[in-house]
């Protein structure tokens, strides 16, 4: 089979807290910051106080990766934040070069990693689609053969001729993937970026990888959304610490990791004041209660779980709090947020800046198995919710009030306790079936 990628030890160092002199103002930034050092020497001494200066920290954020992606397959890569990947597709896309190894590409590229990539903000959509399959390496009448395709599926016909400096990222995301996808690439990279788009477009952008998949084409998928991915994909590949963890059929790299250490059972998550902030409200607490309010990490099918979340909130009248239960396997079973009857916290203004939302999942309702609870804050500045990696993880005990007679696994992602009734029929009113 042909190889359409192949990664051989590839490495990533940066150097903290150096830039490069790419424009006349990061020189002069530069510059700047050499004057201030120079009058500042305590800052370039280290804190150890043996008065040895210190050269800039190195920080690999790939190193020694070695993987090969036959062609027309399509691959999964995942793993926590700060494990790679996004560099590694980076690199893959041709916008950095790797400090070490090397990195062969076979075929014409398109790429979704940032909301807009590769557009410029003065021109117009329709610029930007002419522009970009230029640099795709089409002629403007291959682009514009499949034009009217790309406008159509983006959904902003509107506002096409408009500048897409004023465009909302869910409209530049929109754009960016209908060109990457309709511009006949022979490899497909697309980022989390497609979380920014709202639901029923994501659904769109997940049944056009699949055709453009199917068409023989090579896809790499990156998404903390492990349902997705097991849909998606067919191989994966872990990263962890910017090392390759794994590498093969997607369901056994998916289980290796939600098998990490932090998917031991907790009942409650403290967080660092950057892991999942939306800039208006932090999160601080995830906590796991039984009704009594005791912590705890392990529930019978028959037991309610109270899942309890404290944060920080400038601006509480315009915050959405919510939370995801999720499998071990990663499908996400449901969402609930905090206005889906009311918004709850429009009189919460001015009380204070720490709150604590609550939510019940109701007993009789999942099966046994273990779960994970991601939580989801969202303000009116955050284009989508934000939610931390790491999360609290508890397992279900499947039960049901009559163990007499009951078995102890069910199938299915829920196992819900219904109410029943069985009445004899009455002889005297037959059911009638019709002959008409």
């Amino acid at each position: 089979m042909t190889t359409a990628i192949r990664v051989h030890d590839v490495g990533k160092c940066y150097r903290l807290g150096v830039t490069h002199a790419g424009s006349v103002r990061e020189l002069a930034n530069r510059l700047a910051g050499g004057l201030v050092r120079r009058f500042r020497p305590s800052s370039s001494r280290d804190e150890s106080g043996d008065g040895q200066t210190r050269g800039p920290q190195h920080f690999w954020a790939l190193r020694h990766v070695s993987f090969d992606v036959p062609r027309g397959e399509v691959v999964g890569i995942i793993g926590r934040n700060g494990a790679g990947k996004s560099t590694l597709l980076k690199l893959l896309s041709r916008i950095s070069k790797p400090t070490e190894g090397r990195i062969e590409l076979h075929g014409r590229v398109a790429s979704l990693l940032e909301v807009g990539t590769g557009f410029h903000p003065e021109l117009t959509g329709r610029e930007n689609v002419f522009l970009n399959g230029t640099i795709l390496g089409l002629t403007q009448r291959e682009v514009a053969r499949r034009y009217d395709e790309i406008v159509d599926f983006s959904g902003v016909d509107r506002f096409i001729d408009t500048p897409v400096k004023r465009y909302s990222s869910g409209m530049k995301v929109r754009l960016a993937f209908a060109v990457a996808a309709h511009l006949d690439p022979e490899i497909l990279i697309v980022d989390e970026v497609l979380a920014v788009g709202d639901i029923e477009f994501q659904r769109r952008c997940l049944g056009k990888m699949n055709e453009v998949a199917h068409a023989g084409k090579t896809v790499l998928f990156v998404s903390h959304n492990m349902s997705a991915v097991r849909t998606l994909t067919t191989t994966g590949v872990l990263l962890s610490g910017g090392e390759l963890v794994a590498k093969g059929p997607v369901r056994e790299v998916i289980a290796e990791y939600m098998q990490d250490d932090e998917s031991v059972l907790r009942s409650e998550m403290t967080y660092e004041p950057d892991e999942a902030t939306t800039g208006d409200a932090t999160l601080r607490v995830v906590r796991l209660l039984d009704m009594a309010e005791q912590p705890r990490a392990s529930f019978h099918n028959d037991e309610q779980v109270l899942v309890e979340i404290e944060f920080n909130c400038a601006v509480a009248a315009v915050l959405q709090v919510g939370l995801e239960v999720s499998d071990q396997n990663g499908t996400s079973l449901f969402r609930t947020f905090s206005d889906d009857v009311a918004d709850v916290w429009m009189n919460a203004s001015g009380k204070g800046p720490v709150y604590r939302a609550r939510c019940e999942i109701p007993a009789g309702l999942l099966n046994a198995g273990q779960y994970r609870v991601r939580t989801l804050l969202r303000t009116e500045h955050a284009a989508a919710p934000v939610t931390p990696e790491r999360s609290p993880f508890f397992q279900v005990l499947f039960d049901v009030p009559n163990e007499g007679i009951t078995v102890q696994s069910r199938q299915g992602l829920v196992a819900p306790i219904l109410p029943w009734q069985i009445n004899p029929h009455s002889a005297a009113s037959p059911l009638r079936v019709s002959t008409t």
